[in-house]
């Protein structure tokens, strides 16, 4: 069979789009991040929690600077072992930013496949991508006590700045 550029064109994005994942189910990835389960169920750094249950809201906004730095505000967060929050994410970028909770090395790994997929779609309860102007919510029990990291993964981002680590201990 001769495959004409328009159809080889095809077969080729199919499979980069194949390749890439939409976020859903982890990116194939469930050494740790998910354990081989739904999304529903525990990762290390928590597990979603619902708007009942979330007995405080803590206020983030992704930034970028005149420099070119781009940040997270606050940059450091800190919860209890057990506790429930909602995040209200807000971008009040000029670029799209997303807000990432995991460990540090499955950051690292997701961060890497961003840069092969850019455009890569996200449906994890754990990240929400925001264009400018726009705020979320994400509802999240933290569960297990540890050092656990949130960052914007789209590609240049993180080295950008836009990183910081969530501390889960009893006080």
């Amino acid at each position: 069979m001769k495959l004409t550029p328009l159809i080889a064109a095809a077969f080729l994005t199919a499979g980069a789009a194949m390749a890439a994942g939409t976020h859903d189910g982890g990116h194939g990835h469930d050494d740790g991040h998910m354990a081989g389960h739904g999304h529903a169920d525990m990762m290390q750094v928590g597990r979603p929690g619902t708007p009942e249950e979330a007995s405080r809201t803590i206020e983030i906004t992704m930034r970028e600077t005149s420099d070119g730095e781009m940040l997270f505000e606050p940059d450091d967060l800190s919860f209890e072992p057990g506790e429930t929050v909602r995040l209200r994410i807000h971008n009040a970028g000029e670029v799209e930013h997303e807000f990432v909770m995991d460990t540090h090395d499955n950051n690292e790994e997701h961060r890497k496949l961003m840069q092969k997929f850019p455009e890569m779609e996200h449906d994890d309860p754990n990240a929400i991508r925001l264009a400018p102007g726009e705020t979320g919510d994400i509802v999240w029990s933290f569960a297990n006590t540890g050092a656990f990291q949130f960052a914007c993964l789209i590609p240049g981002h993180m080295e950008a700045g836009m990183h910081g680590p969530i501390h889960v201990q009893s006080n």
